[in-house]
């Protein structure tokens, strides 16, 4: 599991999500993104940890509340137009392929958008992945504090010849285990079937059982 770790976080390190048509970042947000993608192949800082955010109705979800379920966690924004959508369908189809046993695996969608993403955004667009997804917002200082636990780095950027933005994000899908713990991670671009066989080596099961 370690070397799989390590080379899952090596082929992470080189990738940056960012949205087609957005102006590059000044030096001091890629400097951030570069200290974060450090901590996290470092294999000396932790990654993850306890948090709580609000869902569309306004509840307070914590990860604990999935204590007993694998978490499949993404950070994200509903306005994305390829990498987000990309990922997300990923996972909705990594989830189908399981079957019965994706009842073990909780999906969780992350806004880095809170502004834009409201609860009413949020519920139609987790759901247009898997119906089990859970969206969750908060504050942007919340959203902060949980995105920068987890090494993600976003920042807005605006787009050229417009008043509105998009968010550049490092794109990563977070495999934590039953305790909330971090496990793994899956780069953008990683194939449905190779996320089913490790959520299937999670879950204990033989990679083989359908």
């Amino acid at each position: 599991m370690k070397r799989r770790r390590a080379a899952g976080v090596a082929a992470a390190a080189a990738l940056l999500g960012a949205c087609a048509g957005a102006q590059p970042p000044a030096a001091e947000p890629r400097a951030e993104a570069a200290r974060l993608m450090s901590e996290l192949m470092s294999g000396r800082h932790r990654i993850g940890g306890p948090f709580a955010l609000a869902d569309p109705a306004g509840r307070r979800i914590a990860l604990e509340d999935f204590r007993g379920k694998l978490v499949l966690l993404y950070f994200g924004f509903a306005s994305c137009p390829d990498v987000c959508p990309t990922d997300l369908a990923t996972i909705g189809q990594a989830l189908r392929e399981l079957g019965a046993a994706a009842d073990a695996v909780q999906p969780l969608f992350v806004t880095l958008d809170p502004q834009r993403d409201t609860p009413e955004v949020l519920r139609q667009y987790a759901a247009a992945f898997h119906p089990r997804f859970a969206a969750l917002t908060g504050t942007e200082a919340q959203i902060r504090r949980v995105a920068t636990d987890f090494k993600v780095y976003y920042e807005k950027v605006k787009l050229p010849g417009a008043s509105t933005y998009t968010i550049e994000h490092t794109a990563y899908t977070f495999l934590l285990d039953r305790e909330g713990r971090f496990v793994t991670l899956f780069p953008p671009g990683t194939p449905p079937e190779r996320m089913v066989f490790m959520l299937r080596e999670a879950l204990g099961a033989s990679p083989q059982e359908g």
